[in-house]
């Protein structure tokens, strides 16, 4: 029997919540009775330094434990990595990459589109987003309301993610609003 698996693999840097969108990501799916791992890989723990999260979602128990080498979905959280890593690296044929910038057509971005014209490729400008609505450079909650709607709802759902995001920040008020207006933001402002 073959238990069916999503992977996320999600880049940033220290300092940019990219741990808190795996969690994020796992606290939404669990509260959808879906069976999650979600764990950061990282060298050095400094500010700024290239790190990855994982998110590993099945609607059936499952017992992998591994770094998701080859995942279904990719998430850039800070477009300056597209020039410093493959973070194609691994991705399955017909994957979805998301990326986090204010120009589509950026050079770097029209590479990973020759380099895998199969996979599906979405951007959001999830910087300007989350300094606008949270008024921090944070990307982590406003990428992932893209991620919901460049998956049609299907690994976690818009108003799941609010509620993870509210049960995250629970009795800071203010911090989980922001967050959420982040999140609906970028569920409208996504391209693809």
């Amino acid at each position: 029997m073959t238990i069916n698996i999503i992977d996320i693999r999600l880049h940033g840097r220290g300092g940019q919540g990219v741990m808190t969108s795996s969690y994020l990501i796992a606290e939404a799916a669990l509260l959808e009775d879906k069976h999650v791992h979600a764990f950061p890989t990282f060298g050095p723990e400094r500010s700024g330094a290239p790190i990855a999260a994982f998110a590993r979602i099945s609607d059936e128990k499952f017992y992998m434990k591994t770094e998701v080498y080859e995942p279904d979905i990719v998430v850039v959280q800070d477009p300056s990595l597209l020039s410093q890593i493959d973070v194609t690296a691994g991705l399955q044929q017909g994957g979805l990459i998301l990326i986090n910038t204010n120009d589509p057509n950026k050079a770097d971005v029209q590479a990973i589109k020759q380099k895998r014209p199969d996979v599906k490729l979405a951007t959001v400008d999830a910087s300007k987003i989350a300094k606008e609505e949270i008024g921090l450079a944070v990307t982590n909650t406003a990428i992932l309301g893209a991620l919901c709607k460049v998956t049609d709802n299907k690994i976690i759902k818009l108003e799941v993610l609010e509620t993870a995001v509210k049960n995250r920040f629970k009795g800071k008020g203010a911090i989980s609003d922001k967050n959420i207006k982040a999140i609906n933001r970028s569920y409208l402002e996504v391209t693809i």
